[in-house]
């Protein structure tokens, strides 16, 4: 039993520490940088290259925040099942 409680603490400490949630995004800004987005969000969990275009996801599938950089400026950003 305390084991089982010891790991919900955990979890429910984890969880609170997200960076990924609705005062982090009404943060940012079209044109930061992706330097500055981190500063915000944490380091990105994923990031792909494509033609000089940067899409960046911080979270997982059911809960993040997507940015699209083009000459390391947001041009593009977007949430999802944040709070």
């Amino acid at each position: 039993m305390k084991q089982i409680l010891i790991g919900a603490l955990m979890a429910l400490a984890l969880t609170g520490c997200s960076k990924v949630n609705r005062d982090n995004y009404e943060k940012l800004e079209m044109g930061i940088s992706y330097s500055q987005a981190s500063a915000i969000l944490g380091k990105a969990d994923s990031c792909d290259d494509v033609l000089g275009t940067t899409s960046c996801v911080w979270g997982d599938a059911e809960q993040n925040i997507k940015i699209r950089f083009i000459a390391d400026k947001a041009t593009f950003f977007s949430s999802e099942g944040i709070k």
